[in-house]
């Protein structure tokens, strides 16, 4: 994978992350949008064990993004002539 591309996968995952890891537990979380235009959906998405699940995505991301981090890509095999 090309550098850059590579550098900002991990930036984006590492930003998605964290973004996941605080939305659930802040107010923008209880005051959207679509909560505002789909009432019924408000005691699934206010649930703990969602805003939890929606976390441990965050956390998963922020991990994911680590390992790219710290792997070296292999390096290109040419085959025999």
């Amino acid at each position: 994978m090309n550098r850059i591309l590579r550098a900002l996968t991990v930036v984006l995952l590492f930003e998605m992350g964290v973004l996941l890891l605080y939305l659930p537990w802040s107010a923008f979380w209880e005051e959207n949008y679509f909560l505002n235009y789909l009432p019924w959906l408000l005691p699934v998405v206010l649930h703990p064990s969602v805003r939890g699940i929606v976390s441990g995505v965050g956390v998963l991301d922020i991990l994911v993004a680590f390992g790219l981090f710290a792997s070296r890509p292999a390096a290109a095999r040419v085959p025999p002539a």
